[in-house]
């Protein structure tokens, strides 16, 4: 018995350090796969998160150069309108502006046309606050004696321009017949320095139905006619061009610096200094046409209808303007 008992002893610790070994190297197999397989997902985890902060990174900076862009933009924009403001200040202490009331015209001259586009980027400011006010009227279905009352301030407001053009053409009627006040694609349907009448009056008649057949009847009249003084206009602009350009292009200059070319150079130039002069006055006519045009549509049309004429006519040149804006931000290739 005391034989036995070291030999048992020694099989009972061999037999555990083999169960002991047998089980040690099982269950590292097992946390080495594990470890791997967790080791891929984390990898593959950090690399979804590098991507998703180098996206946020990109977008991040692509938003502060949007910003930075926008702010240089506000910028520029601040430094122009505050460089009109002083342009406008100085011509107004030298006695060359436009003044929006009152009704003495003050005399322009250089400055004339910068002082007029100035005047009219103010007109055309209030002139949208009359008319989201007209169509506030007209959507909450006003009464008429509130809607008229807007109707004939926007009425009046148009009469205002039509001044201020009066005024600007003196100073500088080439700038009033170009139209360079006005947007592209405004310019693209002008007619001496404004639109048409007869071609607004073909917009508003599909606008404003239904139309009584005395208001058809007075309405085509008043197209008709407004068509026959725009051609006559027309027709006039057309023989002074013409005139013009054969008055600058008679007679010979002859040797240069004799006194017969110095003469008939100051003759040919006084003859057309003359002629340009009449340019004011087919502006004033065609001005005068548009606003009696005005004033007629509305009195054949009732308030209401005259509400929605004048919402319609502001809607047209509305979308010309941003058909403008549209068209200068196009992409270039």
């Amino acid at each position: 018995m005391a034989d036995g008992s070291p030999r048992s002893d020694s099989s009972t610790d061999g037999d555990t350090e083999d169960k002991n070994a047998r089980f040690d190297i099982v269950p590292s197999s097992g946390l080495a796969a594990s470890d791997s397989s967790d080791r891929s997902k984390e990898k593959t985890g950090d690399q979804k998160t590098l991507r998703r902060l180098a996206q946020n990174r990109e977008a991040a900076r692509k938003s502060r150069l949007r910003k930075k862009a926008y702010v240089q933009q506000l910028e520029t924009s601040r430094l122009k309108l505050t460089q009109l403001e002083q342009e406008l200040q100085r011509a107004r202490q030298q006695g060359i502006f436009i003044s929006s009331s009152g009704d003495q015209p003050h005399s322009m001259s250089g400055n004339g046309a910068l002082a007029f586009d100035i005047e009219y980027a103010r007109w055309l400011e209030e002139h949208n606050r009359q008319i989201n006010e007209l169509r506030a009227a007209v959507n909450s279905h006003a009464g008429d004696n509130e809607l008229r009352s807007i109707v004939d301030g926007v009425m009046a407001h148009y009469d205002d321009i039509f001044r201020l053009k009066g005024i600007a053409a003196k100073a500088d009627v080439f700038h009033m017949l170009s139209g360079m006040w006005k947007t592209p694609a405004e310019r693209c349907f002008l007619w001496l320095g404004g639109f048409r009448s007869s071609e607004l009056l073909k917009l508003l008649v599909s606008q404003l139905e239904p139309l009584t057949e005395q208001q058809l009847v007075d309405i085509c009249n008043l197209q008709q006619s407004s068509q026959q003084a725009e051609d006559a206009l027309s027709q006039g602009m057309e023989a002074l061009q013409q005139s013009l350009a054969e008055t600058l292009a008679s007679g010979s200059l002859g040797p240069a610096g004799s006194s017969g070319n110095v003469a008939n150079y100051m003759g040919q130039m006084a003859m057309a200094m003359g002629k340009l002069g009449t340019l004011e006055g087919f502006l004033r006519q065609a001005d005068n046409l548009r606003q009696q045009t005005l004033q007629q549509m509305h009195r054949i049309l009732t308030t209401r209808q005259s509400a929605r004429a004048l919402l319609a006519i502001n809607d047209y040149f509305s979308r010309l303007r941003a058909l403008s804006s549209l068209w200068l931000a196009r992409p270039r290739e």
